[in-house]
């Protein structure tokens, strides 16, 4: 079993009200994160009612409010219960239905799953409002990777494992950079199991997901779409050149794109920018939410290969952990380029405070700074920077920026940008 942190932020949620809504891409865990808030309150002689839209007998129980409530009342009768509801994104207007049960003021607590699909980030949220709490739950992180490979031997002190242990580290990382972090793929010991599995996932995504949002049974097109984008790690995106390649509409790159958002496929950042003639400041940057989907679609899913090819997942990596850390904030993630092609590969800006980061995949022995991220910081005089690199820690100060040279490790258990 792998432990996952939204647990202890979903058991906390167990006595409100609001009903708890876990969303994220398929087979992240969803149903398996139930089964153990179900556990838990088992274990407390709470009493509770699992029904799944994936399942044909539970299908009927949602013909109707009056068909649901039914079923709740004969299993649970009339007091506190708490019920749990997987697939919801199975049920038609699934966030109106739940608007009504919410608003009957039932003596139950829903906690509702589903994957990411339109209907749930959409609807359920223009439906839902006051009425929820979204938790997201994506694939495996780096630390709950970590932990589990660990046996949780280290769970108290991740950060003294980390700088110690730098051999079983870079294992780690070399693992988790190659097979992602679904749970699944985690748990599986032999690379043909690992790749079936994953093979599985792709293709579950492209029939049940893709295929429902964009009413077609050819998938070939968005396919396509995806294995050009995983070989272009943080690199500007080009919808005419997408376009021309695809052979496919210029709108419809745009709406492959906005879908791939919705289902927790990739995520696309903008870019920062405050002198509109001679800074990038509209094509955006892809990342991927799970490493090894995107290796499985660019082809190396298991055999990293050359030092370049590393240092792009390397990057990708570094912005799983950079969204971990401003989750819950209002901490935006952009990068930045100019039209000189100097370019600093995120920023972190909260209001008028802005704090560069470059992501070096090299085992620094002394201070580098790149011309691009001098650049930078005389341009903007932040108070902080950042070099994320694999092992080198230093300080160093240009002007009046603190630039901090930091093992990418320390991003698990170190916020960084005091001011942000």
């Amino acid at each position: 079993m792998i432990e996952r942190k939204l647990f202890s932020d979903l058991v906390g949620h167990l006595h409100q009200k609001e009903i708890s809504i876990i969303i994220g891409p398929r087979q992240s865990g969803k149903t398996t994160l139930m089964d153990l808030l179900r556990e838990h309150l088992d274990k407390k002689g709470e009493r509770t009612l699992y029904l799944n839209l994936d399942i044909e007998w539970d299908r009927p129980h949602f013909e109707s409010q009056s068909a649901l409530l039914g079923k709740i009342e004969l299993e649970l009768s009339k007091k506190r219960a708490y019920v749990f509801i997987d697939e919801i994104q199975r049920k038609e207007n699934a966030g109106l239905f739940l608007k009504g049960l919410f608003d009957l003021k039932l003596p139950y607590k829903f906690i509702v799953s589903g994957s990411g699909s339109l209907e749930l980030k959409e609807k359920i949220h223009e439906s839902l409002v006051g009425r929820k709490r979204l938790f997201e739950l994506n694939t495996i992180t780096f630390d709950e990777f970590i932990n589990h490979k660990t046996d949780y031997k280290y769970k108290e002190n991740l950060a003294g494992f980390l700088e110690i242990e730098k051999d079983k580290t870079q294992q780690l990382l070399m693992e988790y950079m190659s097979f992602g972090g679904y749970p699944r793929v985690v748990l599986a010991s032999e690379l043909t199991e690992k790749i079936r599995i994953i093979d599985e996932i792709f293709s579950s995504i492209l029939e049940k997901d893709i295929a429902y949002l964009l009413k077609v049974d050819k998938t070939e097109a968005f396919s396509a779409l995806i294995k050009v984008l995983s070989s272009q790690i943080g690199n500007l995106i080009n919808y005419s050149e997408l376009s021309s390649t695809l052979n496919i509409s210029y709108q419809t790159v745009k709406k492959y794109l906005w879908y791939s958002q919705k289902i927790f496929l990739l995520d696309i950042i903008s870019p920062y920018a405050r002198n509109v003639r001679k800074e990038i400041t509209k094509s955006p940057v892809p990342y991927f939410w799970d490493l090894g989907l995107r290796n499985y679609a660019l082809g190396i899913f298991g055999h990293l290969g050359s030092p370049s090819e590393c240092g792009f997942i390397f990057e990708n990596l570094v912005f799983l952990l950079l969204k971990e850390q401003i989750r819950f904030s209002a901490t935006k993630l952009n990068f930045w380029r100019t039209k000189d092609k100097a370019e600093v590969d995120f920023v972190l800006e909260r209001g008028r405070n802005i704090v560069p980061i470059e992501v070096k995949y090299k085992s620094l022995k002394k201070t580098e700074v790149s011309r691009s991220l001098r650049s930078f910081i005389e341009k903007y005089s932040p108070d902080e920077a950042y070099v994320v690199n694999l092992d080198y820690s230093n300080t160093l100060r240009i002007n009046k920026t603190t630039l901090f040279f930091l093992p990418y490790y320390e991003l698990l258990y170190k916020k960084i940008g005091g001011t942000i």
